[in-house]
């Protein structure tokens, strides 16, 4: 299906349907786009927030699943759930996504990225998504945007909640939570597990040398939050989070009867002071260590590299300024040490980063300014500054546009530079300039984003078939996002036209379509609430073949049986389209699912 039929779609959906009974939320306060907590409207980069409610509602099971809608968010995976994932920003690399869980780093030292097909929604209280380039706010790997999960946490009078859940494909769901606060005192606790048998990762009708087995997943998570608070204005806290996801795969290269397996940790520490050094000084001074790690097994023995560690050890102190009723600036500084374990022989497995920084963001009546500014020092390339420059101004009461300019950088990984037989030392770091120009509109119950983004990437590090730079490669592009409130009914919309490629050769870069967009409707009578969506791309290549373009339609069901108990239904790809987002491999194809929550 051709963009302009989700743009017809979008613009037919534009115009008013009925009177609005209901508000947006627009005062929503989000942190990831600036460190700096600020109302959502008043953000000059685009950002989307997935709230607790949206969770719920949604009934999908990982972050990964509820990111497929998002504005501007491409997913491809290699077999369905648990299986390997990638994420994509505005058509970046997914090596150019930084992905966080409270603020710690989580990207995997050696391959780049997240795991975010480990990351259980069970876990989850809210998600920011900032598209764009934030190099200059949290360094390498923030080229094409950043995405923040943050974990539960307690609040209000102690409350217990459970779920359970069964589906096809031998589906099953569990999680346990409690938590509250008292006058000194927050904290939660969230435990969970997932399992589904799935389906055969690869096709073998195209990759015959893969296992046709079933290859399923499971999951067992577990976060805890606390804090404590010392006394008016300072408080220390402390939170944990673990994700083990033990995996079936396929290996294309493999024999068919083998049973290729491995196991992927995701974990993250955190202790943090919070203090009001005056009364308009804030300080947050946090050390935390993220963890990804994989081992690899083949017919239950290790194979012949099987382990692949990444310590994120990070200490940061932020510190916010109020110099004004409307200005803020931003001063920290952060170390972040990156260290390999492996039985894989790195020439260097280990790389420190210290990095000052400093921001600023101004609300001048109709002028919104942000400036930020920051310098890395690499122990491995030196030091790399980069800087964005937004600025912002309401034409009206609901009308605003804006633009920004912004530079980036990213260090090779570990593998891209010393995997044997594959890394390549001489590698350069990616440098990026990232401009934007965006209008939207604010209304009570409509808001409308249109943005332009021109992302040009010098020494892009692609896979020929090991890794190389390439001179140039540019995304560029126009996304469109709409969301409006009818009473009891919520119409959202998103289509993202691009052009990510090789700037020299016009070669498109891979597993990214041109153009991709949602529709979704969700409708509230008494105790039900249901919902559509409508998830569509467009064709792209992989490995020199091209994947044809694909219509996902969803669908969700909720019943509230009484104040505390709810029956949850969802079904997934109802027609059962082939939306294989890797050549050769799988989708999960249509899904249902039941589940039944209670909260205290």
């Amino acid at each position: 299906m051709k963009k302009y039929q989700i743009v017809a779609a979008i613009l037919c959906a534009l115009t008013p349907l009925a009177h609005a009974a209901d508000e947006i939320n627009l005062d929503e306060v989000v942190v990831t786009a600036t460190r700096i907590e600020q109302p959502l409207k008043e953000t000059l980069s685009s950002t989307t927030v997935i709230t607790q409610e949206d969770i719920k509602n949604s009934q999908a099971p990982d972050v990964a699943t509820i990111l497929r809608s998002v504005t501007g968010v491409e997913i491809s995976q290699t077999g369905g759930m648990g299986k390997a994932t990638s994420l994509f920003l505005r058509g970046s690399n997914s090596t150019q996504v930084l992905v966080l869980i409270d603020g710690v780093r989580i990207n995997s030292a050696t391959t780049g990225t997240a795991s975010i097909q480990d990351i259980m929604l069970d876990q989850v209280e809210r998600i920011e998504i900032v598209r764009g380039n934030v190099s200059s706010v949290y360094g390498s790997e923030a080229i094409g945007g950043v995405v923040q999960i943050f974990t539960k946490k307690g609040q209000g009078e102690p409350r217990f909640n459970a779920s359970v859940g069964v589906g096809n494909l031998g589906t099953q769901r569990l999680s346990a939570g409690f938590g509250g606060s008292n006058e000194k005192t927050n904290y939660h606790l969230q435990v969970s597990s997932f399992n589904m048998e799935g389906v055969s990762a690869i096709n073998p009708s195209i990759l015959p040398k893969a296992n046709p087995d079933t290859d399923g997943y499971r999951n067992t998570s577990v976060s805890t939050n606390l804090r404590q608070s010392l006394s008016t204005g300072n408080s220390i806290s402390f939170s944990a989070y673990n994700s083990m996801g033990y995996n079936q795969y396929d290996n294309a290269f493999g024999v068919p009867t083998d049973i290729n397996t491995n196991t992927q940790k995701i974990s993250k520490v955190s202790l943090a002071a919070d203090n009001t050094l005056s009364e308009n000084w804030l300080s947050h001074l946090q050390y935390a260590l993220g963890v990804d790690e994989g081992h690899d097994y083949k017919n239950g023995q290790p194979s012949t590299y099987s382990l692949f560690k990444t310590n994120n050890q990070q200490l940061n102190w932020q510190n916010t300024v109020q110099l004004s009723s409307t200005v803020k600036v931003l001063l920290g500084v952060e170390n972040l040490v990156q260290t390999v374990d492996s039985d894989v022989t790195y020439t260097i497995n280990q790389r420190a980063i210290n990095s000052p920084y400093a921001g600023y963001t101004g609300n001048f009546g109709s002028h919104l300014i942000q400036a930020n500014l920051r310098s890395d020092n690499n122990s491995q390339y030196g030091t790399k500054n980069t800087g964005l420059l937004g600025y912002g101004y309401t034409l009206n009461e609901n009308w605003r546009v804006s633009t920004s300019y912004s530079t980036a950088f990213r260090a090779p990984t570990f593998n891209e530079l010393y995997y044997p037989g594959f890394g390549n030392p001489s590698l350069n770091p990616e440098h990026a300039s990232n401009t934007d120009a965006a209008l939207r509109y604010d209304g009570n119950a409509r808001q409308i984003d249109v943005v332009y983004f021109n992302n040009l990437t010098q020494d892009l590090i692609v896979y020929s078939p090991g890794p190389v730079n390439i001179s140039q490669a540019r995304t560029d592009g126009v996304e469109l996002a709409y969301t409006e409130q009818f009473g009891n009914s919520t119409l959202k919309a998103s289509v993202t036209s691009q052009n990510p490629r090789n700037e020299i050769t016009g070669t498109p870069l891979v597993r990214r379509a041109k153009q991709h967009g949602s529709v979704a409707w969700s409708q509230k009578f008494g105790s039900m609430l249901w919902g559509v969506e409508w998830i569509n791309s467009g064709e792209r290549t992989d490995s020199g073949q091209t994947l044809p373009g694909y219509d996902v339609f969803n669908f969700t069901a909720s019943w509230a049986l009484n104040k505390e108990t709810t029956l949850a239904f969802r079904a997934d790809n109802l027609t059962d389209q082939n939306d294989a987002s890797v050549y050769g491999y799988n989708p999960l194809g249509r899904t249902l699912f039941v589940n039944m929550r209670y909260q205290q």
